[in-house]
């Protein structure tokens, strides 16, 4: 009997470390829904009509603060954004530990097309008596339980049967050993081109196309297969302006990363070893950036149609005298940072600008002063920078401090040397160098959205809703 007691001791702890989890998931997600709307209030709303708007700004703070990715700092932002503004009493019941954040997640999909506060309070009063019941439960029937709340109040909200067309998408990510995963397993250098491929036919459309960019992505498989060179825009306009679209033909570019023996040993040729007495030495992987090592059984094989280009020494490159770096100096950043280097970013070198950290033509073209930005994170750099901005300061090892615009500061260091520490070598020290402080209002020169992040979602919303309504027309109840 006491031993039975004391083997319940562990239960009773584990049952209690999941309270005190699900209470701090909670916490963090509300905290952040908080700082979302008192930062974009804050803010004034002044940029929501840019590309880099205001919240894109609060997601940049919010990732670099807890060090996590753009992706992930906008789904804590709308999680906590919706539990604050349109589900409040749930909301209480979350920060109690009464809920685990899975179900939060299917409550939040399945009520997105709730659009009358009247019908969203009841909703929300009934989620937050009956969702306490439903952690044991799968997602599939928590989603049913919340679709027969719904159609007794709003039955245009549901999210019906074509949910599973919506959820297409094509999904090219690493799995480890060199390999990708598209609905099966592929070699990671095939899934890299054929991502390419993808993605070049998912941007043949306009900016009023109302899929998502995953959906359009799913499309273009039957473009691919079909050998269309786009896929058909759907937004309905007699002018649209993506008519004569095509993606790019010719080939695509992947870049493969490895040292000198391990081409050698590819190449089916001993490396190169100072003695010549000594054991030959196991050569490292390669590296596909973005997918993981390969092994060179699969580099070999990429050998034949490849083109090989050493990178560099960081000692034989130097100051550059135009603003577009020489590819050998893109080809040493690209090595040594490998991803985005701002803090959480982890988007990969092929997506990646390279930024001059102090602004040429104040700043030179060189090594210690360029580096990796995201698209995204390059335009917050550039148009939201200066006082009460962002700043950043790189290192001649390629160490970047970063400063946001709450004072706080934020350290990466370059990701190469991870896997070749040669890339820990130092570059140039340049010194202190004396820039103009920004143009006043700079940021209303940055690239400007067709409508709003608001607008679209309403958009969405809409379009759903309406299809919705015409099913239900169609085949009207009983059912």
């Amino acid at each position: 009997m006491s031993e039975n007691r004391g083997v319940g001791v562990h239960l009773d702890a584990a049952r209690d470390q999941l309270l005190a989890e699900r209470v701090a998931v909670a916490a963090k997600v509300v905290a952040a829904g908080r700082f979302a709307l008192a930062r974009m209030a804050e803010l004034g709303h002044r940029c929501e009509d840019l590309i880099v708007d205001d919240w894109e700004l609060v997601a940049a703070e919010l990732g670099a603060e807890l060090g996590i990715s753009r992706g992930r700092a906008c789904t804590l932002i709308t999680q906590g954004r919706d539990l604050l503004t349109r589900l409040p009493a749930f909301a209480e019941v979350f920060g109690g530990g009464a809920v685990d954040l899975r179900v939060l997640r299917v409550i939040l999909h399945r009520c997105a097309l709730l659009t009358d506060p009247d019908i969203m309070t009841i909703v929300d009063a009934q989620l937050a008596a009956d969702a306490p019941s439903w952690n044991a439960l799968s997602d599939e029937r928590v989603g049913e339980l919340i679709d027969w709340m719904i159609v007794e109040v709003d039955a245009v909200a549901v999210r019906r049967a074509r949910e599973t067309r919506r959820r297409r998408h094509l999904s090219v990510a690493p799995v480890g050993d060199g390999m990708v995963e598209i609905y099966g397993v592929v070699d990671a250098a095939k899934g890299a081109v054929f991502d390419q491929g993808v993605e070049a036919l998912a941007r043949t459309v306009c900016p009023h196309d109302p899929r998502t960019h995953a959906q359009r992505r799913a499309d273009a498989v039957d473009a691919l297969a079909l050998r269309a060179t786009r896929i058909a825009c759907l937004c309905g306009q007699q002018d649209c302006p993506a008519a004569g679209n095509e993606a790019p033909s010719g080939q695509f570019v992947i870049h493969v990363l490895a040292e000198q023996g391990t081409v050698a040993a590819a190449q089916g040729r001993p490396g190169q070893s100072g003695n010549t007495g000594a054991p030959a030495k196991t050569p490292r992987p390669a590296l596909l950036p973005g997918y993981g090592p390969i092994t060179i059984d699969q580099l070999a094989d990429l050998l034949p149609a490849a083109r090989i280009r050493p990178v560099p020494e960081a000692a034989d490159l130097g100051a550059e005298l135009g603003y577009q770096p020489s590819r050998k100096l893109a080809d040493f950043v690209g090595c040594r940072d490998l991803t985005c280097r701002w803090p959480g970013c982890t988007m990969a070198l092929a997506r990646c600008d390279i930024d001059h950290t102090t602004p040429w033509p104040y700043g030179p073209t060189h090594p210690s002063n360029t580096k990796l930005y995201c698209r995204i994170q390059h335009l917050i750099k550039t148009f939201h920078c200066g006082p009460g901005g962002w700043n950043d300061h790189q290192h001649p090892d390629g160490t970047l401090t970063l400063t946001a615009p709450n004072g706080r500061t934020y350290t990466t260091k370059p990701d190469g040397a991870l896997f070749f520490p040669q890339f820990t070598v130092a570059t140039a020290e340049l010194g202190a160098i004396d820039i103009p402080p920004p143009i006043p209002g700079r940021e209303r020169a940055a690239p400007k959205r067709s409508r709003t992040r608001t607008q679209n979602r309403a958009y969405r919303i809409a379009h759903e809703r309406a299809l919705n309504r015409a099913a239900i027309a169609a085949d009207p109840p009983p059912f």
